[in-house]
């Protein structure tokens, strides 16, 4: 089960134009394409006659056009043309999803769109703003998409995962960690004082002694995680020769269907960030990083679905997971009841 009354990512801005684009989201066939004026349309990937994939039609116009009969439906979904016949039948149509563009993602709404409007979508403007060096990415996971959560709520793996990227002992031994939720949100704060830079900060920020490091994180439902990371020398956070860096780390994640997931993410940073060197040298560590957490995710669906009641035990670094499960659990309760 899905958390239906939410906007989720479904694309890159840039993936979508006037060839039919489709995509899988909480278990529901869409597809995508811009109309004339550059408006993005989300349907029902479903041909209402004989239920051909509307993704192998065409675009005629404003409207996509069925391969297999030639129904042709417009952005709302409705049945404009029937070949062959003058009369449309009155139920001739397929559902459309409200849609918005926003931080380079568009977005669908994909439960009551009589909620569209009171939803915001989740505020990623480091993608796009001129402040900040930017560059992201899609990847497709073999993994039900709470897992992802959890690996992002829980950095101490940074250390065994990671290590010749982001990570160095200084994540686990080292952290001071504070844990919040607050509503339905959930913030984990972690520094570590006086400690080794791992590679990517040397590169990135040139560090050669101690460095004092953060990372803060921030879920929020269905699948929305924004890490602010970063270092400056140690003990210097206050003045002029900090060497401060600031990073973000913006992931967002979509469900597919209950073993698989979209996974967009972006790397941010706000140190010369016009320096295309610089951009291109953090998004590929941390794609790098990225790959190494890939394998962890399709192992442990593989693990689950060969035993789904094998027992498992909690440690203290799961407590950000752990709220983050609840509170989707929560809010699943909550729409199943209604509310």
């Amino acid at each position: 089960m899905f958390l239906m009354n939410w906007w989720y990512a479904v694309a890159w801005c840039s993936d979508i134009g006037r060839t039919p684009f489709a995509r899988m989201v909480c278990g529901e066939p869409l597809v995508l394409y811009r109309t004339a004026t550059g408006a993005a349309v989300a349907l029902e990937d479903r041909c209402c006659h004989r239920r051909l994939p509307l993704r192998m039609g065409t675009i005629v116009g404003d409207n996509l056009q069925c391969l297999y009969h030639g129904l042709t439906f417009d952005p709302r979904g409705r049945c404009v043309k029937v070949p062959g016949q003058d009369h449309i039948p009155p139920n001739a149509c397929v559902r459309s999803y409200p849609v918005r563009e926003a931080h380079g993602l568009v977005w669908v709404f994909i439960g009551d769109p009589q909620f569209a409007d009171r939803v915001e979508v989740p505020d990623y403007h480091w993608i796009t703003d001129e402040g900040w060096g930017a560059k992201g990415a899609y990847f497709p996971v073999k993994a039900h998409y709470l897992l992802i959560v959890e690996n992002l709520l829980d950095l101490t793996h940074l250390a065994f995962v990671h290590a010749t990227t982001i990570g160095n002992s200084a994540v686990v031994e080292g952290a001071q960690v504070q844990f919040r939720r607050t509503g339905d949100t959930v913030d984990v704060r972690r520094t570590m004082k006086n400690c080794d830079p791992p590679p990517t900060y040397v590169r990135a920020g040139g560090f050669k002694g101690k460095i004092d490091r953060w990372q803060y994180i921030n879920f929020a439902p269905p699948g929305y995680v924004r890490l602010e990371t970063g270092a400056c020398h140690a003990g210097r956070e206050d003045t002029a020769d900090s060497g401060r860096i600031t990073l973000r780390n913006l992931n967002i994640i979509t469900p597919e269907t209950e073993t698989t997931t979209h996974y967009f993410w972006a790397q941010c940073h706000d140190f010369d960030p016009r320096n295309q060197k610089i951009t291109d040298m953090l998004y590929e560590d941390v794609r790098t990083a990225f790959m190494q957490d890939v394998a962890v995710f399709e192992n442990q669906q593989q693990s689950i679905a060969l035993d789904p009641d094998a027992p498992e035990i909690d440690v203290k670094g799961d407590a950000g997971g752990l709220q983050a499960r609840r509170i989707v659990q929560e809010l699943l309760q909550r729409q199943a009841a209604g509310r």
